[in-house]
């Protein structure tokens, strides 16, 4: 296995091609378990500010469902499409599965941040060698900035009532 395996039929040849099998480390043995449903698809949590996406991943041609819309219609802008598509890319797995998220909360902006979380974390439990690439890209980081809260006296989160001399 020398160069990289592109798709999944190129990693199952590969490895029935192996002469001797190689033994595993303890950590590369707990990483080697996908978590796969019974319908044969991966299902993880995104979250970015308000925003909640169910994620479900499973092999396929590339395609991107969103509360039951295209992903070219509930993201219309295309930097919002290119969020979306950072983990199939780090990955090199374009057009390898079909995505089928629900979201919840949040803008929009904050929904495609939450539905990449959870594209990620969903390629990290069918394909947990993938864990290392998303990883160092920094697509499994939960992004915790939220708004600030108001707070009493105040006119909003910090700023202040206008003074008055007289």
């Amino acid at each position: 296995m020398a160069e990289q395996a592109r798709s999944l039929e190129d990693l199952k040849s590969a490895m029935k091609q192996a002469d001797a099998p190689v033994a595993a480390t303890p950590e590369e043995e707990v990483l080697a378990e996908p978590k796969i449903d019974e319908h044969g698809r991966a299902y993880a949590t995104g979250k970015r500010k308000n925003a909640i996406a169910r994620v479900w991943i499973k092999p396929g041609a590339g395609k991107i469902v969103v509360n039951g819309r295209e992903e070219e219609v509930y993201f219309a802008r295309p930097v919002l499409r290119m969020i979306l598509a950072q983990p199939f890319e780090a990955a090199e797995r374009v057009n390898q599965y079909d995505v089928y998220a629900t979201v919840t909360g949040g803008g929009l902006s904050g929904q495609a941040g939450a539905v990449r979380h959870g594209i990620s974390k969903a390629l990290t439990y069918y394909e947990p060698a993938l864990r290392g690439v998303l990883k160092a890209g920094g697509f499994l980081t939960r992004d915790s900035r939220v708004v600030e809260r108001k707070k009493y006296g105040k006119k909003k989160a910090r700023r202040s009532f206008q003074f008055s001399k007289r």
